[in-house]
């Protein structure tokens, strides 16, 4: 495909994902409110209470906090520009505020999913291993870890940032460019372009494979050897107990991991544009609202800090 010479590096960009719903814009934007002021209430609360409460400073807790904080700025990327465009029904974006909001997305959203793997790695020592848990999994490790993943998560985002910005995309009269999402993800911002795409396709299937793969060869080792131990645990008590512990974590890797293996691995033919949005709003959406009541519901230790923390107020007021 080639570009026509009116063709733009900076067009304005109509986000038309739900302008088809059959759902009342009123109603997507009660149910996109609901669900924002939610994810980000939990997971506030999470990371206050973990920073708060000396219980709760151990390793797998200090990255779960790290992961709160990823799943806010992932939702607070998206949500809040979709609410906008719900409440005013014009859902335009220029370019550059698409490109930055591609940036913050991905950088949180990468990062997302190394932190889940990182913590899979925290699992496996703290039952395969568990007399040199303090000793390996220890503060510094999980600093180095999470700024590892921050550091790869922003690379790789640039990466792809740089790959989009010399695209050119041919707009209508008004100089629009209409995109069917809610939001500046890649895929349908290539899909629009008028410019050759074969790198971006190239870097997307090889650097992001090896991206994806690589936390989730980790994540599958992990639980390998996590399994064939519990397998091996005399006591029925403890096998629970161990199965218990990763009950949430593995909840949420089949939250995050299954919705974008979905979205970006698999062939444009197998996929609907609407079955992109309904995996789009479960990575963007639920499973960060989903994070804090997983771990908090299935977790004695945090309903414990919680309780603690209401009796106290109890007292204090």
């Amino acid at each position: 495909m080639s570009c026509a010479p009116n063709a733009s590096h900076s067009p304005i960009f109509l986000l038309l994902g739900f302008s088809r719903a059959s759902i009342p814009h009123g109603l997507l934007f009660f149910l996109f409110l609901t669900i924002y002021l939610t994810t980000i209430l939990g997971n506030t609360t999470l990371v206050l209470l973990i920073s708060w409460d000396s219980r709760l400073h151990s390793p797998m807790y200090y990255l779960l906090r790290g992961l709160s904080v990823t799943d806010l700025g992932l939702s607070t990327v998206t949500l809040p520009q979709l609410l906008v465009h719900l409440a005013s029904g014009y859902p335009a974006i220029p370019a550059a505020h698409c490109f930055t909001q591609f940036f913050f997305f991905y950088a949180f959203g990468v990062t997302d999913t190394l932190v889940i793997a990182v913590m899979a790695l925290d699992r496996y020592v703290a039952i395969c291993d568990p007399l040199h848990y303090a000793l390996v999994m220890n503060y510094q490790l999980c600093a180095h870890l999470l700024a590892l993943s921050w550091v790869v998560s922003i690379l790789h985002t640039m990466l792809h940032v740089g790959l989009l910005l010399p695209l050119c995309w041919v707009g209508d009269a008004g100089g629009h460019v209409s995109l069917p999402h809610f939001f500046c993800d890649h895929r349908p911002v290539l899909r629009a372009s008028c410019s050759d795409i074969h790198s971006n396709e190239l870097a997307i299937f090889l650097e992001g494979s090896f991206l994806m793969l690589g936390p989730c060869a980790l994540i599958v080792l992990s639980y390998a050897r996590i399994g064939a131990t519990i397998l091996r645990l005399p006591s029925a008590a403890g096998r629970c107990q161990a199965v218990s512990t990763c009950g949430s974590h593995l909840t949420m890797v089949c939250f995050l991991y299954g919705t974008i293996i979905w979205v970006y691995f698999q062939p444009p033919s197998q996929n609907s544009r609407d079955q992109d949005m309904v995996a789009a709003v479960m990575y963007t959406a639920i499973t960060p609202l989903a994070n804090p009541f997983v771990y908090s519901l299935r977790n004695k230790d945090v309903k414990a800090a919680l309780h603690r923390l209401l009796r106290q107020k109890r007292v204090n007021s």
